[in-house]
């Protein structure tokens, strides 16, 4: 589609945003959200008549892009024969979507809890595995994010959690591999591995293994910068969950459902099972809002003749599951999965490569399918990041500086501390996908500028 400019109904827009929209994670008066026009496919547009490549697919959910005939069509359908209904029926769209989940989920993750989003799944998944081991204590990395929900804001790493953290929601945190930026002194990815797994076998000991409930890692980290785990990494976390006890929980909120070239992404780790695993996002693109816990055999069996206390209202939501099951089935008639592994493998990975290759500032390339990262360093050689930690305002200076240049060139970039994403949908084309790197080259100018 063609953006038709109406700068009266943007202006108009934008000013009922800002007398009436408290928008999330930012400093109200300090903000100037664009006012969109319309989505289709790969790409967004404001009422100026600006299209934009979005590399964020919104904010890593629409991994069939916007507006996809069948979905909004499936939505459509659903509403016409059953806008909404309570959660403790049983319903035709709610119980598809559960048996399409389940058929994808790895092992014996049959049972689906739904819920509203990826927070709230996460809540669910450490009330269930509290509730099933009888302990308290949940460990957690410190490169994470697990959502804005208190537990889940509590137990994610990252330094959204610090406004919010209390201390005292039995939350312990350790570190994950992460070879570029390691913690351990490492030197390859086998010495990675295997320092990560004793400092984390280390800290549950000292913590009390009956004292701890479960375990929770981002299969493959997203916000914090899609950091793929080394060889072995995650069959030894579920060896040593399985020794002490502890529920293993993989968050796959944002890695799943394609993203990574897989379904999930721990399918490629073979052999590798959690007890409970989050969904959301690309569940159904985030047509609506739907998340959930995948339950295993042992898990569902605790709640078997006792209640689990916990639901929401909007449980399953049948406009949801509806997006749900046509999402899942576009996926799987149109080849949006092996779309992603092989763009990935063939365009989007060669293409960053090159990029690091040619621009001073590129520290690092790493990812999978459609979800990568480039690290920004001043100084390759110490790895200095391009800003410091946590950055704002002048000291973030560089990195606004980069993702003004990546919108001027047309591209909507996904832009973390000193890290830029690149998350497109799973749907992109293979001349959508060089257009977005040719942008990234462009704007990479401006993030040579600081390099030292």
């Amino acid at each position: 589609m063609t953006p038709q400019p109406n700068p009266q109904v943007g202006a108009a827009v934008k000013a009922a945003d800002r007398a009436h929209v408290f928008h999330s994670w930012s400093a109200q008066e300090l903000i100037d959200p664009p006012a969109v026009a319309g989505a289709e496919g790969s790409y967004f547009w404001d009422y100026d008549g600006n299209r934009y490549l979005d590399f964020t697919s919104g904010l890593v959910f629409t991994n069939i892009g916007y507006q996809h005939p069948k979905v909004v069509a499936a939505i459509q359908e659903q509403a016409a024969t059953m806008t909404t209904f309570a959660p403790a029926f049983a319903v035709e769209a709610r119980s598809e979507a559960a048996r399409l989940i389940a058929g994808r989920t790895p092992g014996d993750l049959d049972k689906i809890f739904f819920t509203n989003g990826g927070a709230d799944a996460v809540e669910h998944a450490v009330r269930m595995a509290r509730l099933h081991t009888g302990r308290a204590k949940v460990l957690s990395a410190y490169r994470s994010y697990h959502g804005g929900t208190h537990q889940a804001i509590n137990i994610t790493g990252d330094p959204r959690r610090w406004a919010s953290d209390t201390g005292a929601a039995g939350v312990v945190r350790f570190w994950a591999p992460f070879l570029y930026r390691s913690r351990f002194y490492a030197e390859n990815e086998r010495q990675e591995c295997e320092r990560a797994l004793q400092h984390l076998e280390d800290t549950i000991v000292f913590e009390g293994p009956q004292t701890v409930a479960a375990l929770i890692l981002e299969t493959i980290p997203g916000t914090a910068g899609i950091m793929t785990p080394p060889p072995g990494y995650l069959a030894g976390v579920r060896e040593i969950c399985d020794r002490y006890g502890i529920v293993f929980i993989l968050d796959e909120v944002m890695a799943g459902f394609g993203r990574t070239g897989k379904w999930f992404a721990v399918d490629h780790f073979e052999g590798v099972v959690p007890d409970l695993m989050t969904f959301a996002k690309g569940v159904n693109s985030g047509y609506v809002p739907l998340g959930g816990v995948a339950i295993s055999g042992a898990i569902a069996e605790t709640f078997a003749r006792r209640p689990y206390p916990g639901g929401l209202t909007y449980s399953g939501h049948p406009l949801a599951c509806a997006a749900a099951v046509a999402t899942i089935n576009v996926m799987e008639d149109e080849g949006v999965v092996e779309n992603a592994a092989r763009l990935g493998a063939d365009v989007i990975g060669p293409g960053l490569a090159d990029l690091a290759e040619r621009h001073p500032s590129v520290g690092e390339v790493r990812g999978l399918g459609m979800f990568w990262a480039l690290e920004l360093v001043k100084n390759r050689e110490t790895r200095e990041p391009l800003v410091p930690y946590n950055a704002t305002g002048e000291a973030n200076a560089p990195m606004a500086a980069f993702g003004a240049a990546a919108k001027k060139n047309g591209l909507w970039p996904f832009i973390n501390m000193n890290r830029t994403h690149v998350v497109p949908p799973c749907t992109i084309t293979e001349s959508e996908a060089k257009e977005g790197l040719a942008a990234l080259d462009a704007a990479l100018t401006a993030a040579d500028e600081h390099v030292a």
